[in-house]
């Protein structure tokens, strides 16, 4: 068969495909003349380019793009997108080059094709992670050109409408990808119909026998329906004709995907899901809609909780229509949509409904600056995570179950559900998500991670200088959210680190009576080759960060004289508590201002503060090269997290009593923790914040002088509070409260 005879779409046994005859006949609908004869010409390249390649069904290659870009001139798009998609296949599967393509088509053609392409000539070393980076390199795409993915998504839904070709892991890992991602996009950008053929071709190679017992059952089911969707039918025409509204009823099919999750969502029977029947009501405009829902509810009473207003609060991708539940004749539940013809296109064909791409304009529709705005945001993806990461995060914000909350100006903004004040913070702007410190819902203060509903009006406090806290990483559901947060605290702990590898640097080569100022750039650049570091800056940062020891960096940096002549003492590092992510206190035994401290040196986390008579000392003694001498600067107003154990008599009370007590000092309490300790007595452990050692004996003389209490002390750690230890450090808060005193 030659290539010209493949154009018209004749297939092995006779069978035929939308060839050039149907493609032309459909783009001459509604482009100019010059515009088809450029994709007859389009197409004929492709065919020639394609010369002698066959599909796995055995059809000519050609005959796929020119079905694929006959998907799209349904949806009737310009010109570009048409000749891009009948050669979307030509750079990657001919020899043909870019630049030929932009000579004969055009720049904007050579370049649709060579993002197409892009997509699919990535290598991967799993499956998931193909999967995945695919999804995020389409999604760039997107951002520069929403028709790339148009393309994509015309050229799955033919590859799926021949996917019998395929082996069965084959098929089934290509079902499962469409229904995942693809059908998805496509609800997204408003291509329901595009959506519902994937889903049911999805559905139908994924799961080949459930689809084929669904389907014999809806057949038998919808053949007892037609009488009743037919006095439905009349009964509401009539009712409509009556006020002088004139509108289009009609009955919509069942979508046999939507089926099936339905009744796994419900974990219902069939019997229980077909018995709910879909009607459409089209009228001519906006407040029309409402006053036809008003006779619709007069016919039928509507089911409570029931009805959905998407024409005040559009869907996320454009769709709007009034959605209602009525209670049919005998009670059967039937769902209706009442919507405009506009409503009722870019229902149908999405972003395509309202497709602009002429010269110098950069407006678009509301629905295509619904869809690049939510595109655009993805971009702020790329900065952390995995490709897998990625991909999760994207999916909850395919799906459409979204909460719609209000802007202190009234502005709608539309959020995936569980989203709190952050993520609502970050979605306005991600200064204001970076710098938040409380906000309002609806004029009441609420706490940061307030899971936000349906219709609240949030407003975001800020403050200069204000920063995100690392543990908003746990609650926030937004990827936007996250990756700002994650981004932000990345560079700031960047900064810190290179400050306080400065400042230890600086402290080691004091040991030898010499600054970094004394060094010469000469001895600097050398170290700095030695050590494979571009700059001082990233040496620091390696020290900050623990990657590498002061000590050692100054003598490689020093003259061999001078490494000779240091007196070995290291002057300790002063701590003031306001050092940032870099400067840790351990948790294993709370040091406040006021401890006998040292530092230990740990790789990623920087400086980590403890107490001299910590249980870990003699793990840490293990790498003397590791500690560091420190010492506190004077009072800040900063406080520090504590830990204490009172032992107290068990009776009903004690907690409240000693909680108040602690409360009454202005000190707060962070933990509280219970356990038995013989048969009538407990030991509480509360974590609190002091401001030093000072506080610290002050709350702990007020608890020593309760009734009830044994003892007080503080913890060492949680897995070394034997009786010794705990009696040093009653000896040691008792001569404290005695210096207090």
């Amino acid at each position: 068969m030659d290539y010209a005879s493949s154009l018209l779409g004749l297939l092995p046994g006779g069978r035929r495909t939308p060839g050039l005859k149907e493609l032309l006949a459909s783009v001459g609908t509604y482009l100019p003349a010059e515009q088809v004869a450029r994709i007859r010409e389009a197409a004929e390249f492709g065919a020639s380019a394609h010369k002698g390649q066959k599909r796995l069904s055995g059809e000519p290659y050609i005959a796929h793009p020119v079905a694929a870009a006959a998907i799209l001139a349904d949806l009737r798009l310009d010109g570009d997108t048409i000749v891009a998609a009948i050669l979307h296949d030509v750079i990657e599967d001919t020899p043909t080059p870019k630049d030929q393509l932009a000579a004969r088509f055009g720049g904007a053609v050579a370049e649709l094709v060579d993002a197409v392409t892009k997509l699919d000539q990535i290598k991967f070393k799993s499956r998931e992670e193909a999967q995945a980076e695919s999804f995020r390199k389409m999604l760039l795409a997107m951002v520069r050109d929403l028709r790339v993915i148009l393309v994509k998504l015309a050229d799955r839904m033919h590859n799926m409408r021949t996917i019998e070709a395929m082996s069965t892991p084959r098929r089934r890992a290509v079902a499962r990808e469409t229904l995942e991602i693809y059908a998805p996009i496509a609800e997204r950008l408003g291509l329901y119909n595009m959506k519902l053929e994937l889903e049911d071709l999805g559905f139908k190679a994924l799961y080949p026998r459930r689809y084929l017992v669904l389907e014999r059952a809806l057949k038998k089911a919808r053949g007892n329906q037609k009488e009743f969707l037919k006095k439905i039918e009349q009964q509401l025409n009539a009712a409509l004709v009556k006020n002088e509204i004139v509108a289009k009823v009609e009955t919509r099919e069942k979508h046999l995907y939507s089926i099936y999750k339905k009744m796994r969502r419900k974990r219902a029977i069939l019997n229980e899901i077909v018995d709910v029947y879909g009607l459409r009501i089209v009228v001519d405009r906006s407040d029309t809609c409402y006053r036809a829902l008003g006779i619709v509810h007069a016919v039928f009473k509507p089911m409570p909780g029931r009805f959905k207003d998407y024409i005040a609060i559009p869907r996320v991708n454009g769709y709007q229509s009034l959605h209602t539940t009525l209670f049919g004749p005998n009670g059967v539940p039937i769902e209706a949509q009442i919507r405009t013809e506009d409503m009722h296109r870019v229902a149908e064909s999405g972003i395509a409904a309202h497709w602009k791409y002429k010269a110098g304009d950069g407006a678009g529709s509301m629905q295509q600056e619904r869809t690049r705005e939510w595109i655009s945001n993805l971009v702020e993806l790329q900065e952390d995570g995995s490709s897998e990461e990625f991909l999760e995060s994207v999916k909850v914000d395919l799906f459409p179950d979204k909460v719609y909350v209000f802007t202190p100006k009234g502005e709608i903004l539309r959020l995936p559900s569980g989203a709190t004040v952050v993520d609502f913070a970050y979605s306005v702007h991600t200064d204001i998500g970076n710098r938040c410190v409380a906000a309002k819902v609806d004029r009441r203060l609420t706490p940061l991670r307030t899971v936000l509903r349906n219709g609240q009006t949030v407003e975001i406090i800020t403050a200069k200088g204000a920063m995100p806290n690392p543990s908003w990483v746990n609650f926030v559901v937004t990827a936007k959210a996250r990756s700002a947060i994650r981004h932000y605290l990345k560079s700031l702990r960047r900064t810190e680190a290179i400050a306080l590898g400065q400042r230890l640097l600086n402290q080691a080569l004091g040991e030898f009576r010499v600054s970094l100022d004394d060094v010469t750039p000469e001895a600097q650049s050398a170290a700095l080759g030695e050590l494979g570091m571009k700059d001082l800056d990233e040496l620091y940062e390696n020290i900050g960060l623990g990657e590498r020891l002061a000590p050692l960096v100054a003598r490689r940096l020093l003259p061999g004289t001078h490494a000779e002549d240091g007196s070995g003492a290291l002057a300790p590092l002063s701590i003031a508590g306001t050092e940032g992510l870099l400067v840790t206190y351990a948790r294993c035994c709370f040091p406040i201002p006021g401890d006998p401290i040292f530092a230990f040196l740990s790789t990623g986390r920087g400086v980590v503060i403890h107490r001299e008579n910590c249980v870990n000392v003699e793990d840490y003694r293990k790498h003397p090269e590791k500690w560091l001498p420190v010492t506190w600067q004077p009072a800040s107003d900063r406080l520090f997290s504590s830990e204490i154990r009172v032992y107290v008599v068990n009776r009903t009370g004690m907690l409240a009593a000693v909680a108040a007590a602690i409360a009454n000092l202005e000190t707060n309490i962070d933990r509280v923790a219970i356990e038995e300790h013989g048969s009538d007595a407990v030991i509480l452990t509360f974590e609190l914040r002091v401001r030093d050692r000072k506080h610290l004996a002050r709350i702990v003389r007020v608890i020593r002088r309760m009734p009830d209490v044994v003892r007080v002390s503080r913890s060492l750690a949680a897995h070394a509070r034997d009786e010794r230890n705990e009696q040093e450090e009653t000896d040691e808060v008792d001569d404290q409260d005695d210096t207090d005193k």
